[in-house]
């Protein structure tokens, strides 16, 4: 099966934060469930550079490069080989008004369409030196940002880990208007991962995610890390039954 979606995910900073797994269960699709890491339900803010985007192999001109920040969190569903690990989002935030309304209203992903900027400073970052990484985008008349320092150089994540729970997902849920779920599967090499000194998040937890995330998001987050990303890519989706695989197929635009 040829991918729907190619592209390049770079410089993610993850900020990652134990959630109340009842604040999370009225958003999980139907035919998944929360998934969790020894024993705690996390969701994540997330920044990071979408480059050389295409759809079916062409690239859209002033769309091939730009920023995401989105909130998502974690779940899983049965398939024929066994569990399949996936994330759910809450909300992505990109700056091309375009790319948010196709996938809004033809694939019922939650994005929207905001003004963006971002800082990235690795020269040298693979190799050790100090990096920084910004992602910040306008809601509610200001400016407001995740950011991340890094320390060392990248390493992969060791197995059973955190940050490899939080990193290593190949698949994505979005719940359907019908009351289904769309599963589309996400192909990537396994990431490395910086660790980091600082992190910052300003932002309207209430305004962009309701008031159910407030008392998770204006703390500290649990753990953060940078990734380095790599290149993707997203194969057309299948609708799932709740207690059923997979029926037939409906294209999903992305995943992370």
């Amino acid at each position: 099966m040829r991918p729907f979606l190619t592209a390049e995910w770079r410089y993610l900073v993850m900020l990652n934060y134990e959630v109340d797994p009842d604040v999370l269960r009225p958003l999980v699709p139907r035919g998944t469930e929360l998934d969790a890491w020894q024993g705690r339900t996390f969701a994540s803010m997330v920044g990071f550079r979408f480059l050389d985007t295409r759809v079916r192999g062409l690239s859209v001109p002033f769309h091939r490069h730009f920023d995401e920040v989105n909130l998502r969190f974690y779940v899983r569903h049965r398939g024929p080989e066994g569990w399949r690990r996936g994330v759910v989002f809450v909300k992505e935030l990109v700056p091309r008004l375009a790319i948010a309304s196709v996938a809004r209203v033809l694939y019922n992903e939650p994005y929207v369409a905001l003004p963006m900027r971002h800082v990235v400073e690795m020269t040298g970052a693979e190799a050790g030196a100090p990096g920084r990484l910004e992602y910040a985008w306008k809601a509610g008349g200001r400016w407001q940002h995740l950011a991340a320092t890094t320390r060392g150089a990248p390493r992969a994540s060791e197995p059973g880990s955190e940050a490899e729970f939080i990193t290593e997902h190949y698949w994505g849920y979005t719940a359907q208007r019908d009351g289904g779920c769309a599963e589309y599967r996400v192909e990537h090499p396994r990431w490395s991962v910086w660790e980091v000194d600082n992190t910052a998040l300003d932002i309207d937890v209430e305004g962009l995610y309701g008031a159910r995330f407030v008392p998770f998001l204006r703390g500290q987050p649990s753990s953060a890390f940078v990734a380095d990303g790599s290149a993707v890519a997203v194969y057309p989706g299948t609708r799932l039954s709740p207690g059923e695989g997979p029926p037939p197929a409906a294209e999903t635009p992305r995943a992370a």
